[in-house]
């Protein structure tokens, strides 16, 4: 009888252990990617941008982080643009972004296609950018000529992130590489993105601008480690 509660008691230390498993706490990361500008100058064009990241995993599929860009942001073309316009937005943003993840809510463990998709991922965020204008060109009142006007402003905006990791290991097993692929949705609380000063809560507008960002970049999971009750680790 005793052999026989031993076995009971060795087998369930066995299925718990294989149901928990260590994951790296923090992960940094940069990219690269291009913008693309809807604001009032019909013209949507794209411009070349970078970021870094850093965040910390509440679970490898939870996580809180903090995210930096810089790059360019450009539309309109004044030549066939209704109201001549046309911009280059040098820009610099600071967010706060949470993340959080399908593998989260799946068992991917003994499905392969969702093992694959156990990163995709969806998360809100909140921050702050620089719009440094260079290029804004407008008709002058006076001359009736078009003019060249650039200026710096500051304006609060929400992204929005979907995107999906891709998980690699190291060689203990443990998942401290990342391929991240994320497509990135950012909405301003005012019109100064492209440099034109219309108000989004004016009726002739009546919308805010927006850039979105298309990203590729990698991570590196490090620190210390975390528990999770599913199976985060290539045996």
């Amino acid at each position: 009888m005793k052999r026989i509660y031993l076995l009971i008691l060795l087998l369930f230390l066995t299925f718990s252990s294989i149901a928990q498993s260590n994951f790296y706490k923090v992960s940094a990361g940069a990219g690269i990617g291009f913008t693309q500008s809807f604001t009032e100058a019909k013209k949507y064009d794209v411009g070349l941008a970078g970021y870094g990241a850093l965040d910390y995993l509440f679970t490898p599929f939870l996580s809180l982080g903090l995210e930096i860009q810089k790059g360019e942001i450009n539309g309109g073309d004044y030549k066939t643009d209704p109201q001549n316009r046309q911009f280059i937005n040098s820009y610099r943003s600071f967010s706060a972004n949470a993340k959080i993840g399908l593998g989260e809510f799946i068992d991917y463990n003994h499905n392969p296609t969702l093992s694959k998709l156990k990163g995709l991922y969806i998360g809100p965020g909140m921050g702050v950018m620089q719009n440094r204008t260079t290029y804004v060109i407008h008709w002058d009142k006076d001359s009736g000529d078009l003019q060249t006007d650039k200026g710096i402003s500051k304006d609060l905006f929400f992204p929005l992130n979907l995107g999906i990791n891709f998980y690699f290991p190291d060689r203990m097993g443990f998942y401290r590489y990342v391929l991240n692929f994320n497509y990135q949705v950012n909405i301003t609380l005012d019109e100064k993105l492209d440099g034109y000063r219309d108000s989004a809560f004016r009726p002739e507008t009546g919308k805010p601008d927006i850039y979105t960002f298309f990203s590729v970049g990698l991570k590196y999971n490090f620190g210390v480690m975390g528990l999770t009750r599913k199976s985060f680790r290539k045996y």
